[in-house]
């Protein structure tokens, strides 16, 4: 099954780098690092055996070792199956499309996160030949878009892909046995760090409210300086966003305030 299941994806453009799963899988949790989709596979794992409950880990090759770190540490802690996956980088993509990630354009968790995610959800449910549960970390009171996206509908209800996700997911997927959850929907952050008891990721007690790529090139930009400038991996990280700003012809920071910033290096700052 296995390397069937990877043979299917690499034709596809989608590489697998982790594998391990073993063969009574009825829930997946995509993991990203962060607390809301810890909170589900904790979740998960309340009601089902670890062997029952696979975690699916999308490497933008643009995280955080302390990230990286987490993620694993959660695998091997919890003895659930897992699956890292990588359709690309943040730099190969923002190079495809000659722009930053923003606004309605947002390619790098289009094509880095909600397409492998989509791909393995075909193939694996074909192989593995019985109905999936999908545990997605999603919250109404995390923004407005979201509040009003997901407003009717209910945590503790199993709903089409293409319902919660349009345009994303086809509804081929509901016809093969996949049905996604959102089981911490209306829960508020402070439920979240409640529930976790301080096992988050270690990224949030030093200041970044959000986490996965370091930093979210469509996300504020204080918070790109602050990662930019936190240590060599932030450091790193700014060169490659210097490279999508020569591609795109435009600045890494817009805003007044950063526009002309240089982050200096955490390193050489000490």
């Amino acid at each position: 099954m296995v390397k069937d299941l990877i043979k299917r994806l690499e034709k596809i453009g989608v590489s697998v780098d982790k594998l391990s799963i073993k063969t009574d899988i009825k829930i997946i949790v995509p993991l990203s690092g962060g607390k809301d989709s810890q909170a589900c596979l904790e979740l998960a794992l309340k009601e089902y055996k670890n062997s029952e409950v696979l975690a699916l880990f999308c490497d933008t090759k643009y995280e955080h070792d302390i990230t990286y770190n987490h993620v694993d540490n959660l695998i091997l802690k919890n003895d659930v199956s897992y699956v890292y996956l990588n359709a690309g980088s943040v730099l190969s993509v923002c190079t495809k499309y000659k722009r930053f990630p923003g606004g309605g354009a947002r390619h790098c968790t289009d094509e880095l996160k909600i397409r492998p995610t989509k791909f393995f959800l075909k193939e694996f449910s074909l192989i593995n030949k019985s109905n999936i549960e999908v545990w997605y970390g999603m919250r109404l009171n995390e923004s407005s878009q979201r509040a009003k996206r997901y407003a009717e509908k209910l945590d503790n209800t199993l709903y089409p892909p293409h319902e919660i996700m349009p345009r994303k997911y086809p509804k081929y997927l509901e016809k093969q046995g996949v049905m996604f959850k959102l089981p911490i929907l209306n829960w508020s952050e402070k439920d979240v760090y409640s529930f976790l008891e301080g096992k988050e990721n270690p990224l949030y007690s030093k200041g970044f409210d959000r986490v996965g790529c370091f930093p979210c090139l469509a996300g504020g930009e204080k918070l790109q300086l602050k990662a930019f400038e936190f240590d060599e991996i932030g450091a790193k990280n700014y060169q490659v966003a210097v490279k999508i700003s020569e591609i795109s012809k435009r600045p890494v920071f817009q805003g007044k305030k950063l526009k002309d910033t240089v982050p200096q290096c955490a390193i050489c700052s000490i």
